[in-house]
């Protein structure tokens, strides 16, 4: 996973140009315009309700150079499927090398799209861009490599990776002509060299004349200083003005007191002037080797245009991978049939502990009302919602759990917050009514529609009676609609009409705060009267303003509660049944293995025995052949007295023998079952194993075999002696020794949530400790540093881990954790 470090550790820049794409997302040669691809652009005032500039500016922020910038805040949601699905493809390979690798290596980068233009133009350019240029065909050299090695066949960012000209002969001439600083090295040519070493040499000439006049005798009075200087690119010595014409020569320049004249002196007058000369040369190569420099740029210039926004291109697609990283975001599944599911989402602009957000609409419903408490968290619902799905068309991954579902919408519209306008001299309720008219005009059957506080800002119930119209309208136009209100007449009317649901936003009613949790198919409920009494409300004023409630508002309040109650037990009972039977199945499977492979080495350990007992009978056939060779070479006197010796060595071999080869246990040939009763030795027939009966039900008898119990029917077992049993036991103990010796000493936790990723640490230290590992690997990889960070608290606490450290670089580095076990 990618560490937050790395994340801060990319660099802003601001944008200079707007960005032109010379290639289609999906490949072809379509132009920019084309990049959103859109039939149409998403709906600005919409995004701009749902701050999506605010998400451009936080994917902005994870790119490394202009060129990606620029993408980061042009950025627009997709429509085509086509389009989302290659952008939400480049992002998961940008993420895998990301988690696998580390960043994209963009160190050197510059945005020359400027001076490769003017180069092309035949501008000469200057050293510090041509240095710029040199500096950024070494960064697409090493981009280029990066990815051809890291990106597997196939993807895109190696299809990008091939369009990049490094062009090395060309950085390669740059760099020999110019210095890191902007000088033109004496390398650039020869004539340069030579120019360079005759000023040099007039430069020590002059430099010996004016030492000598500076530390002679003659003129020491009449000098300011013993220094020598330049004025005008002239070789000068510092004289005191009262002493003018004292040094034969021509006067550069006076000091601002005035005290100080610097005099050429005469006798270096003639060397400088040839030192002057040789300047004007040197400067006149100088334009020479630059003009020929930015020639040879120019020749390439188209190429390395496409290099630097192929380069642009890559530092957006691994911005997004970033972003996606430091959100803890998941690739969502993309659908065009109406269904969408968030779970766990998060609004990505929220700060601080977020509560999650399940919700899902589009197949038993496909219009939502959601009630509840003012600040419940309904409108950030509803923002959540459409920034989700702005980003996922947009190419991003989404802050949310896997298995999230985004449908792919032709647009998505929003009327939320307070619209009121002074200027337009609109009210509120007049805003949104004039919002929503604009909606109308533009939605479809593939239209998201987002409305906060429906019918809102006029009267109750002609409010109340617009809003239910509203929703009849856009529920058969075919769209896809959440709708906020407080109204109770909504709630109803969600309850009865088909296709639509009701949902709220909980509130604790002890602690007077809203929980932020989503519950759909539950209508909000007032809770007015609860929270006064909480309050201290006089209960008398309380049941007076209750009788004032009509008794249909007393019952729907009533099936509210009732409905509240029966749900949180199902969820409580649906949630325990689950988990019994998640136990059940993780036991289940275990022993099933567990047994499958107790039969494995059981097998393995009788074939081994089986050659070990073939050895040793052909071992003793040649030890008989060789005694009976012995037997024949014997004298006639002798034969009779080696018979005897051969014949008890043979019975020795033959007892030896016996007791090395186990005996097969003792069965009866069948059982019933009053024979049968607990404790009692039966051996396996079809797992060939011996275990003591448990229990016996009917037909069946619970064994235990070893650390295992089975069911087992009665016609599959023998009895068989005790001592057999204990046999089998301990050779299901020595089994159970064989598997824990098979224990990895490294563990991957790569693409587990934390959740998963401890549970299975905790249930790989047991096994490595029981196998007698003293030392385990565990990957975990880079990446935002959560994982990590999680596995080594675990480790901090765990009693059997002595110590843990960082990979060496040979051991994977931070992306794995080395840890000591006693």
């Amino acid at each position: 996973m990618v560490s937050p470090s790395a994340i801060m550790n990319r660099r802003n820049e601001s944008a200079a140009y707007s960005f032109v794409d010379s290639r289609n997302e999906k490949g072809g040669g379509r132009s920019a315009s084309c990049l959103t691809g859109s039939l149409k652009p998403m709906d600005q005032k919409t995004l701009s309700i749902l701050e999506f500039s605010k998400v451009r500016q936080q994917l902005a922020a994870h790119t490394a150079f202009a060129l990606g910038r620029e993408r980061a805040l042009s950025l627009e949601p997709a429509v085509e499927l086509e389009i989302i699905e290659a952008r939400q493809r480049e992002t998961a390979e940008a993420l895998e090398i990301l988690n696998r690798e580390g960043g994209l290596p963009l160190g050197g980068v510059r945005d020359v799209r400027e001076p490769l233009r003017k180069a092309r133009m035949g501008s000469t350019l200057s050293p510090e861009s041509l240095l710029d240029i040199a500096s950024t065909l070494y960064g697409a050299g090493q981009v280029r490599r990066f990815l051809l090695e890291k990106a597997p066949e196939g993807s895109a960012l190696r299809e990008l990776a091939q369009r990049l000209e490094p062009a090395p002969a060309l950085q390669g001439q740059i760099q020999q002509c110019i210095g890191d600083d902007g000088e033109i090295l004496d390398s650039a040519s020869s004539t340069l060299r030579m120019l360079r070493s005759r000023m040099r040499s007039l430069q020590g000439r002059i430099r010996d004349k004016l030492e000598s006049i500076i530390h002679g005798s003659r003129y020491q009075k009449i000098l300011q200083d013993g220094i020598i200087t330049l004025r005008n690119g002239r070789y000068v010595v510092p004289v005191k003005t009262e002493f003018k014409g004292m040094l034969p020569g021509i006067v550069h320049d006076q000091s601002s007191s005035g005290a100080t004249l610097f005099v050429e002196p005469t006798a270096v007058v003639e060397i400088n002037n040839q030192l002057r000369q040789l300047e004007i040369e040197e400067a006149e190569e100088i334009e020479r080797i630059l003009r020929e420099l930015t020639a040879a740029v120019g020749a390439k210039a188209s190429e390395l245009l496409i290099s630097v926004e192929t380069l642009g291109r890559l530092d957006f697609i691994f911005a997004k991978a970033y972003y996606g990283a430091s959100q803890n975001a998941v690739r969502p599944v993309l659908r065009t049939d109406g269904y969408l599911d968030i779970r766990r989402g998060r609004h990505p602009l929220l700060k601080g502990e977020v509560v999650p957000l399940d919700i899902w609409l589009g197949k038993d419903f496909t219009t939502l009302v959601i009630t509840g408490p003012n600040t419940g968290g309904k409108t950030v619902a509803l923002k959540t919602v459409g920034l989700l799905t702005a980003m996922a068309q947009a190419g991003l991954h989404v802050p949310a759990d896997e298995g999230t579902e985004i449908n792919v919408f032709t647009g998505v519209f929003a009327d939320i917050g307070d619209e009121q306008s002074i200027e337009q001299n609109l009210s509120t309720f007049s805003s949104h009514m004039a919002n929503i008219i604009r909606i109308m005009e533009e939605v479809d059957d593939r239209s998201l529609v987002l409305l906060d506080e429906l019918g809102a800002g006029t009267d109750p119930t002609e409010g109340a009676a617009l809003a239910m119209a509203l929703l009849q309208w856009f529920h058969q136009r075919g769209c896809r609609t959440i709708a906020t209100t407080h109204y109770s007449e909504l709630k109803a009317f969600a309850y009865t009409a088909e296709g639509l649901a009701n949902a709220s936003v909980q509130f604790d009613v002890a602690t007077l705060r809203p929980t932020y949790k989503l519950e759909i198919g539950l209508p909000g409920r007032s809770n007015a009267f609860a929270i006064a009494r909480r309050l201290g409300l006089r209960d008398e004023v309380i049941e007076a303003a209750r009788a004032h409630l009509t008794k249909e508002d007393i019952q729907i309040d009533d099936l509210i509660q009732d409905m509240e109650e029966n749900r949180r037990k199902a969820v409580h009972e649906r949630t325990v049944a689950e988990r019994v039977r998640a136990e059940v199945e993780s036991v289940r499977k275990e022993y099933e293995e567990r047994l499958a492979q107790l039969v494995r080495e059981k097998e393995t350990i009788l074939a081994q025995a089986r050659a070990e007992a073939a050895g040793l009978l052909a071992k003793a056939k040649s030890d008989a052949d060789s005694l009976l060779g012995q037997l024949r070479a014997a004298e006639r006197e002798e034969r009779e007295s080696t018979a005897r010796e051969v014949r008890r060595a043979l019975e020795d071999r033959h007892t030896a023998l016996r007791k090395q080869i186990p005996a097969r246990p003792q069965r009866q040939a069948s059982v019933r079952r009053e024979e049968l009763a607990p404790g009692t030795a039966v051996y396996l027939n079809n797992l060939k194993q011996t275990g003591k009966v448990l229990e016996v039900t009917g037909g069946e008898a619970l064994v235990q075999v070893g650390a295992l119990r089975v069911t087992l029917p009665i016609d599959e077992l023998t009895i068989t002696e005790e001592q057999s049993f204990s046999a089998g036991v301990r050779s299901t103990v020595k089994l159970q020794t064989s598997k824990a010796s098979l224990i990895s000493s490294e563990l991957d936790l790569r693409g587990l949530t934390v959740e998963e990723a401890l549970e299975k640490v905790d249930k790989y230290l047991d096994d490595a400790l029981l196998a007698g590992l003293s030392r385990c690997r565990i990957i975990h990889g880079k990446g935002t540093g959560a994982l990590r960070s999680a596995v080594r608290a675990q480790l901090e606490n765990h009693p059997q881990v002595k110590a843990f450290r960082f990979g060496a670089p040979g051991e994977g580095g931070d992306g794995v954790t080395v840890a000591e076990l006693g």
